[in-house]
């Protein structure tokens, strides 16, 4: 079979949690550019706005809708209004996501952070994966769920957020089970697992030279991920082109999963995570390092 616009999604809806920023705002301009008309989501509406100002010269439409994932009533209103907006929502890509638990080791995190990660990581998109099937189901159409969980929900690295990585683990299988249960009724589901990316979640590990030298060291390739090339994979999971592939996880991380395991952490990685703070957004800032 040969076909050129297999990864086509022109007149396709897709809606993007997490898409004021980071690798969110990648995927919206991916999918923006395949053709897709494409509903940016997030909490913070002035960085939505901007982010959709940034996507030009394509065919669909963007628009803009704020919502918090970990409101189940918010996300029922996202999906209504992509509904209203489009007719239908195709393609569903939970992105939204936090690293709420980095900082402490975990004998001394406190169950607040482990609580609000279990929040945004699992019930968010437990609430966007069962109201995006649930409308699917009903209109008919079918169409696909991609879940954004992460390299360090397949195997454990050590001090690294023990909330981020147990919720991560927990969408890959969720990803399973939702995949196994509406496969026959044509939605499906899927999971693409990056490794390290640039984002705004890791610009505070970037910045700490001993902890991006650590990272490297885990690399085969010697690098970290480029946004743009998480974008095909999307694609793939979102088009035809995937159409005979549920229930898997894309592990996009350069190799990193194919070692036998992360080297331990030198000790002036462990006091930077000791460092770590969380700030109004739950972003995580290293004291003295370079942003």
């Amino acid at each position: 079979m040969n076909n050129p616009d297999l990864l086509d999604l022109s007149d396709r809806t897709a809606v993007v949690t997490g898409a004021s920023s980071g690798l969110g705002a990648v995927f919206a301009h991916g999918l923006a550019y395949a053709g897709a008309n494409v509903v940016l989501a997030a909490r913070r509406t002035d960085r939505l706005a901007a982010v959709a100002e940034g996507i030009t010269g394509v065919d669909g439409r963007i628009e803009t809708v704020q919502c918090d994932v970990t409101d189940a009533a918010q996300v029922d209103a996202l999906l209504d209004r992509a509904r209203e907006m489009f007719g239908g929502i195709d393609v569903m890509v939970n992105n939204a996501g936090t690293a709420g638990d980095a900082g402490p080791t975990p004998e001394r995190l406190p169950h607040v952070l482990f609580e609000e990660t279990v929040r945004v990581n699992l019930l968010g998109v437990w609430y966007c994966c069962q109201a995006a099937g649930r409308r699917m189901l009903a209109d008919g159409g079918g169409g696909s769920i991609i879940n954004i969980t992460s390299a360090l929900g397949i195997g454990a690295q050590q001090n690294y957020p023990p909330a981020y990585q147990a919720t991560k683990a927990a969408v890959i299988n969720l990803t399973r089970a939702l995949a196994a249960s509406w496969a026959d009724r044509g939605v499906r589901v899927n999971a693409i697992a990056p490794g390290w990316f640039p984002s705004e979640m890791t610009a505070p590990f970037f910045g700490a030279p001993p902890f991006m030298d650590w990272i490297l060291s885990q690399q085969p390739y010697g690098r970290v991920g480029d946004p743009r090339e998480l974008i095909g994979p999307l694609l793939f999971l979102a088009s035809d082109a995937s159409s005979y592939v549920n229930g898997h996880t894309l592990v996009v991380d350069g190799g990193m999963t194919s070692t036998f395991g992360a080297p331990r952490a030198p000790q002036e990685v462990i006091e930077l995570f000791e460092q770590i703070v969380p700030d109004g957004l739950g972003a995580r800032i290293l004291p003295g390092a370079i942003l």
